[in-house]
């Protein structure tokens, strides 16, 4: 079913500005990225919201001029069942929108001709043979992956890297519009969510370099108190010498604090505001060297600023003899259960995107295919029977705030992720000033129709912030064949997150917003803070436009063989030769955001193996 006329009545289209009327091309691009029961999903909202259009005037909601198309929208709003449905339905039809009005506006987005990435050294999976064989494979090429490769190559190792997704250069980024980058970089194009009350999205990358391609570029260490935990409560006794291993890190990275000239006015309010608060905040430190404030991090940095692992890591991967396979769905590790004892590890089995599958023996294999996808591959390959594995689920729940200022803010020109407001990060609220290219924030406008098209309008005045709960581990990853996420929100971090957006509404206030959107349906707006706290109490998580990030802990490392699936040093009990070294191997939350973390720990475990080795290690 065509969505022209929902799109018309959502947008208030009147026929006089052309960009509306592309924007149900844009959805249907949108629509087809991602999983089939998704896009079933949002066919069959439209579907019954044009029903209930004929219902009441007789017409589809395209053969009614606007003055009905929005009387109808109307009369969904008032009705406390359907309105929900509406509110589903902005989401992807804002992500189009954006897309559309930014090409529209004089200028553009623009930037510099982009540099000439480091060579990798990738290949289909249609052109690898159908058998080979290497010393070590390493299944996932993001944040962990990369760094174990790197790791193991040094040490002499013939490796494989094995990427479900494909290789994207920083000229690609820079030759096509965000959102159509968007559907190719993320897993079910973005659309990735945790079923539970309220369901999460929880989008990650998948591409050469993971969601390393994708992420904000923001770098925390792990927080001293956090390794603590993870050494003395967990017995993941690596976390005692992250020190060293952060640091070597970093230096790869490049990281360092984000220069004010480039941090954008989105951010420089965050920090005005903070400043007349008196609370603890400052630009973030970001592995962007040289960042042209192009805004558009989370879909591929287009001027190669941004120093994700297929720019940083896997470069030096590759020139110590690694080589990265493309297009590869491992669909389970080979097992050798000739020996007595435990089976070891033998290779892997690869399915190619035609259906035919490959293999590549080896005595070691690295998993590194991220918290929500480790869990379904060690099932697939028999190795799934600990209590805990796939349990013990982390990320970080987070909401929006948007604050409305006289001068124009233009969020979108500056950098993505600016300025850290840890204030009450001692309470496990980090809130950072988190701006997108249009449509792609997980702050949603309020409205519909002429009120949803006036707050596109003035998005050019809108400052919005972020805040990211450090949750207690409340999920579960189930699933053999395909993933399928579980995510209770505890309550204690549902009313965190309540404190938060009343943080953020009141450093908005204090940077000089006249008014404040919550992102709440019920509540979306408030003139002060006596007004905000009012409408805050009478809501709570549930009403929120929430998603989530940085998944992690499901196959947790630790001394309790009865409640860590890995050893303290990051293998996986049960087997001879299999590493976890992605996110999922972090005991807990790590209550910053997790790159570094998660790059020390596969750097810590990867070179323990070859210490212990003391040569070409078979773990």
């Amino acid at each position: 079913m065509s969505a022209d006329g929902f799109v018309a009545a959502l947008l208030a289209d009147t026929g006089d500005d052309g960009w509306p009327a592309r924007v149900p091309n844009r959805l249907d691009a949108v629509l087809a990225s991602m999983p089939g029961p998704a896009r079933a999903g949002v066919h069959a909202a439209v579907a019954a919201v044009e029903v209930y259009a004929v219902a009441r005037t007789g017409r589809g909601l395209a053969a009614l001029d606007p003055d009905g198309r929005e009387e109808v929208l109307g009369a969904l709003a008032g009705r406390p069942a359907l309105a929900p449905l509406l509110d589903v339905l902005k989401v992807p039809v804002l992500l189009a929108a954006g897309t559309e009005r930014l090409l529209a506006l004089p200028g553009g987005p623009t930037h510099g001709p982009a540099p000439a990435d480091p060579p990798l050294d990738c290949t289909p999976a249609h052109a690898w043979p159908g058998r080979s064989t290497a010393d070590a494979v390493v299944v996932g090429s993001g944040a962990g992956g990369a760094v174990a490769a790197r790791t193991l190559a040094r040490a002499g190792l013939s490796v494989v890297v094995l990427e479900e997704g494909e290789h994207h250069s920083t000229a690609s980024f820079g030759r096509r519009a965000p959102l159509d980058r968007f559907a190719d970089l993320y897993r079910d194009g973005g659309a990735t969510f945790a079923l539970g009350n309220p369901p999460l999205l929880l989008p990650v990358g998948r591409a050469v370099g993971g969601t390393t391609v994708v992420n904000s570029g923001t770098c925390y260490r792990t927080p001293a108190p956090v390794l603590d935990r993870w050494s003395h409560r967990h017995g993941f006794r690596l976390a005692d010498r992250f020190g060293p291993w952060l640091d070597e890190i970093e230096r790869t990275l490049r990281v360092a604090t984000q220069p004010l000239d480039v941090l954008g006015h989105n951010g420089l309010l965050a920090l005005a505001g903070a400043e007349r608060l008196g609370w603890k905040a400052a630009p973030l430190r970001r592995n962007a060297p040289g960042c042209q404030g192009s805004c558009q991090c989370v879909v591929g940095c287009p001027t190669g600023a941004k120093q994700s692992v297929q720019l940083s890591v896997l470069p030096a991967a590759c020139a110590a003899g690694a080589r990265i396979v493309t297009g590869a769905r491992v669909r389970r590790i080979l097992l050798d259960h000739d020996r007595p004892g435990e089976p070891r590890a033998a290779g892997v089995q690869v399915w190619r995107p035609d259906g035919s599958h490959l293999e590549i023996l080896s005595p070691l294999v690295i998993t590194a295919a991220g918290a929500l996808q480790t869990p379904p591959l060690l099932r697939r390959s028999g190795l799934g029977g600990h209590p805990r594995l796939g349990r013990n689920l982390s990320v970080h729940p987070a909401t929006s705030v948007a604050g409305r200022f006289t001068e124009t803010v233009t969020p979108w020109q500056g950098v993505l992720q600016s300025a850290g407001i840890e204030e009450l990060h001692d309470q496990g609220i980090l809130i950072e000033a988190t701006a997108s290219p249009p449509g792609m924030s997980s702050f949603v406008l309020p409205g519909l129709g002429r009120a949803l098209r006036r707050e596109l309008e003035r998005a050019d005045h809108l400052a919005t912030l972020g805040a990211m709960i450090a949750d207690r581990p409340s999920g579960r990853v189930q699933g053999r064949e395909r993933t399928l996420v579980r995510y209770a929100l505890d309550r204690r971090d549902g009313d965190r997150l309540m404190t938060a957006v009343r943080a953020m509404g009141r450093l908005l206030f204090a940077a000089g917003a006249h008014e404040v959107l919550t992102g709440i349906p019920r509540a979306p707006r408030a003139r002060s803070l006596g007004e905000l706290d009012a409408l805050l109490t009478a809501v709570d998580a549930r009403h929120l436009h929430l998603s989530a990030f940085h998944p992690t802990g499901t196959v947790a490392a630790g001394d309790n063989p009865q409640r860590a699936p890995a050893d303290p040093e990051g293998r996986l009990r049960g087997v001879h030769g299999v590493l976890i070294a992605d996110a999922s191997v972090l005991p807990s939350c790590p209550e910053v955001n997790p790159q570094l973390s998660v790059m020390a720990a596969a750097l810590g475990i990867t070179e323990t193996l070859v210490e212990r080795a003391g040569g070409k290690p078979d773990a």
